[in-house]
């Protein structure tokens, strides 16, 4: 382990980098911005991170880690149409609380990298598992993963990005999309055991 340097360490810096982009989002991050929060020069960063591209790979672990901790307990004693509502709305609230860090776990792992691998795993196992009730193959209920990640990104984003400019509540949009999605599964459940 490195040594600290300025009374910092790893934990503490990328704490910092997470208030940063949960403020400022993940693409306004530099090292020259964290080190300025921090009241230090930007080269001791580089003490404990392989640059920027090192830094948001620990605000992907961090993310995934936080979101994979949030996910499980919302559908914890959870199964079926409970559990996937849980799900939904636990990822939801996590993009909305955690914009910068819900948004660097959004990146797709290094390939060679297994400590993001197995983080990433993780999260998707948790979103599996919330899904086991409807009877999908490996393949379906990956692919019902994506749909979950897609209706609560499209949501975040749009909302974020003001695009939401009709008088009707956000809200109701989300949930009719969680229904739509929820009579996909039903109907794919349905014609499984038929």
């Amino acid at each position: 382990m490195m040594a600290t340097r300025a009374g910092l360490d790893y934990e503490t810096i990328v704490q910092a980098a997470a208030e940063l982009v949960d403020k400022n989002g993940l693409n306004a991050l530099s090292m020259a911005t964290l080190a300025s929060q921090l009241g230090v020069r930007a080269p001791t960063l580089y003490h404990y991170f392989a640059g920027l591209t090192g830094l948001r790979r620990a605000l992907a672990l961090l993310g995934l880690q936080e979101g994979s901790t949030k996910l499980g307990r919302a559908v914890m004693g959870k199964a079926g149409d409970d559990a996937v509502l849980a799900l939904a709305h636990a990822l939801r609230d996590f993009a909305k609380e955690r914009p910068g860090l819900y948004e660097a776990a959004q990146h797709a792992p290094d390939a060679e990298d297994r400590e993001w691998q197995a983080a990433g795993r993780e999260v998707v196992e948790i979103m599996v598992r919330a899904l086991s009730a409807y009877a999908l193959s490996q393949d379906d209920a990956l692919h019902a993963v994506r749909m979950v990640r897609s209706i609560v990104h499209g949501c975040v984003s749009l909302e974020r990005a003001g695009a939401f400019g009709l008088p009707l509540e956000v809200a109701e949009t989300f949930r009719r999309l969680l229904v739509s999605l929820l009579c996909y599964l039903h109907g794919n459940l349905e014609g499984k055991e038929a």
